[in-house]
Order: structure tokens, then C-alpha cells, then sequence
């Protein structure tokens, strides 16, 4: 059963009455929320009910819990919108979907633009959300958390290459693994071939002791950690052992070409404009090419330019190729990631503009 929210049968209630400040007439609503499994209303509320104090933080409303019941109150727009956020996730604990507050934010996105989509009168009472999704065998299926992510899932589906810039933390690395690892599954792939530049984050490590795999493995962990995300550890293994899962620096691409592949170059942002050149060109028949990266974090040495800035200024009007831009608002790590990479921006910008002609 869905979350009740009928007037009568359903157990909801929406009361708007204007506040009258001076020379302002506010209108406010109350929604009273009643789900019909106390366990997944639990879940669904939070861990002492911090995805109800996420969505008070983001939406401005309160919404007190008690059992299986939420009132929420607050701006009329507001508290309709957060009981479209409520509902969608009700569905999503339901159908044994885990929640975190990156889910509750992402549902806060979709729950905005299905309310600029659809009139109140019009909204789909389906409450499925707007966003594309990935699914694979491991984790089922993956939902974009917010417009960028939805964009991002769909030029990934539509185009055989695929630049995506933007700072940590926005999934642009995670949803390219999980969508390689998805058309492999489903035999649109015979091979998934995931590389890393091997530079350091502005330090030097020296040598590496161990063989070719023990040095670059390194490099290569935060390609591991997402792989394994999306898959169970012996298929991992077993693709490793086969050759069907590739992992491997941006060294060994040279004189290679790439047919019925997913090729993901991730820190990207890291590779010469020769390096760049070399991978894109290593593109064969029935593979597709998803290429990652940062350009605020490039660790090339002083004067040296990045190859992925040079290659989305030269190939930007390139048929079959799409670029996706994350910004700060769309980190889903954690949202102090998120203030973080929105007070470098901030700093960044200052200084730019201290600068003659607002040049760095």
C-alpha cells in the first residue's frame, strides 16, 4: 500500500491559513503523513529522524514524527514538496531500496521538478520519480540523485563518447562504472577497460616496490572501490583473471585498439594534450568511451596543459560526443563536501577578480 495521504480514507490532512505579518499575507500549510508500516516509516524517517531534519534544513518546513505518522508544516509549496519527497521515498524503503541523505537529497531534486513538470491538479499520482537510472545484478537498480546525474545517465545511453567534468564527490566516476558494469551484464560489452593517468595528488612517492600490477595498483584503487560497488567480489576476480575487466595506467593504451568495449578514462584532468589525443583515438568498432575529471585539480607539473581541457575546447562541436558539467550544488558525497567545494569556487572566483582583467 502507498503512503495514506487522502483527506479521509487515506489520512491526510492539508490546512492553509495566512499568516499575517505587516503589509504581508503569508500562506502556510499543515499535512499530516500516515505510512502503513511503522518498520518502514522508521526507515524512512532516519536514525534519530535525521532524514526529517535534512529535509527541514533543505525545504525550511518541520515535520514532527510520531510512530508511523508525520505532520509537516510550512509554506504551502514547501510542505507539498515535501510530501512528494516523503512519498517517493516511502516507495523506494519499500521496494528494499537503502536511504541515505544523499537519497534525500536526490529526492528533493526530482520532487522540485515534477512540481515544475506537472500542476498540482496534473501531478503523476504514481509518485515514480522523474530521474533515468542504471541497474545491475549487484545493486539493483541506481536512481540519479539530481538533474545533472539525470543528464549525465542519459548522454552516457545516447553517446559513444562522453566527457564529464566536475568536482569530487558528484558520482561522475561511480555512474560510469555502474553503467559500464550494466551494458556488460546485459551483452552489450564483451570487455570493460577502466584507466587512470599515473600522477600523483602534488606529491612524489619514489619508488613502489612489488611487480607491474603492486606499483600501479595505487593509482588505480578508487577504480577498484567503485567496481566492486556494482559487482560481487568473484566476478570481479574472474574478469581480472580473464581479461574481460581491464584495469590499467593510461601508459598501457598506446598502439591498442579498443573494439565491443566500455573504456572509462577517469582524472582525466591529469593526461598531456598528447596522452588525450592517444586515448580517444584508441576507440574501436562497437565501444563507447566515457573520459572523468576535475579541471580545478590538475596535478600536471607548472605550464603543462591538461589534456582534457584542451579536448573538450577542440572537439566541442563533434558529433557523437556529449559533455556534462557537475557543479558544487551537485555533489552527492556529503553535504559538507558539497560547502567545501563551494568555498574553494567561492575563494577561486575572489581572486580572479582581484586579478587585472579577472584572469588567473
Amino acid at each position: 500500500m502507498r503512503p495514506s495521504d487522502g483527506a479521509t480514507t487515506r489520512g491526510q490532512k492539508a490546512k492553509a491559513a495566512p499568516i499575517p505579518p505587516p503589509g504581508v499575507v503569508e500562506e502556510t500549510a499543515e499535512i499530516t503523513l500516515t505510512f502503513d508500516d511503522n518498520r518502514l516509516a522508521s526507515l524512512l524517517f532516519g536514525h534519530y529522524d535525521q532524514n526529517l531534519a535534512h529535509l527541514e534544513r533543505r525545504l525550511g518546513v518541520t515535520a514532527n514524527a510520531n510512530g508511523n505518522r508525520v505532520v509537516v508544516k510550512g509554506a504551502v509549496e514547501a510542505s507539498e514538496q515535501a510530501r512528494r519527497v516523503l512519498e517517493g521515498l516511502y516507495d523506494r524503503v519499500r521496494e528494499g531500496e537503502p536511504l541515505s541523505l544523499g537519497d534525500v537529497d536526490g529526492a528533493i531534486q526530482e520532487s522540485a521538478l515534477q512540481g515544475n513538470l506537472f500542476p498540482r491538479a496534473e501531478a503523476p499520482a504514481s509518485g515514480r520519480p522523474s530521474f533515468d537510472q542504471i541497474a545491475t545484478r549487484k545493486r539493483g537498480p541506481v536512481r540519479a540523485r539530481n538533474a545533472a546525474q539525470d543528464t549525465y545517465i542519459k548522454a552516457l545511453r545516447q553517446n559513444e563518447l562522453v566527457f564529464a567534468e566536475g568536482p569530487a564527490g558528484t558520482g561522475k566516476t561511480w555512474l560510469a562504472v555502474g553503467y559500464a558494469v550494466s551494458l556488460l551484464e546485459q551483452g552489450h560489452a564483451e570487455r570493460l577497460i577502466l584507466s587512470r593517468p599515473a600522477v600523483e595528488a602534488g606529491e612524489r612517492l619514489g619508488f613502489l616496490p612489488g611487480d607491474m600490477r603492486e606499483k600501479v595498483d595505487p593509482y588505480l584503487r578508487p577504480i577498484y572501490d567503485a567496481l566492486y560497488d556494482f559487482m560481487e567480489a568473484r566476478h570481479v576476480e574472474r574478469g581480472l583473471a580473464t581479461g574481460m575487466i581491464e584495469i590499467a595506467p593510461l601508459a598501457f593504451m598506446r598502439g591498442r585498439t579498443l573494439t565491443n568495449a566500455v573504456v572509462l578514462l577517469d582524472e582525466a584532468q591529469n593526461t598531456t594534450t598528447m596522452q588525450m589525443k592517444m586515448f580517444l583515438t584508441r576507440l574501436g568498432e562497437g565501444s563507447r568511451m566515457v573520459v572523468t575529471g576535475d579541471p580545478s585539480q590538475i596535478d600536471l607539473p607548472p605550464g603543462q596543459k591538461s589534456g582534457l581541457v584542451e579536448a573538450v575546447r577542440i572537439l566541442g562541436r563533434v558529433e557523437g560526443i556529449a559533455r556534462v558539467i557537475f557543479r558544487d550544488v551537485d555533489v552527492v558525497r556529503h553535504d559538507l563536501v558539497r560547502r567545501i567545494v563551494s568555498a574553494y569556487d567561492a575563494d577561486t572566483a575572489h581572486e580572479m577578480s582581484q586579478r587585472p582583467g579577472g584572469r588567473p
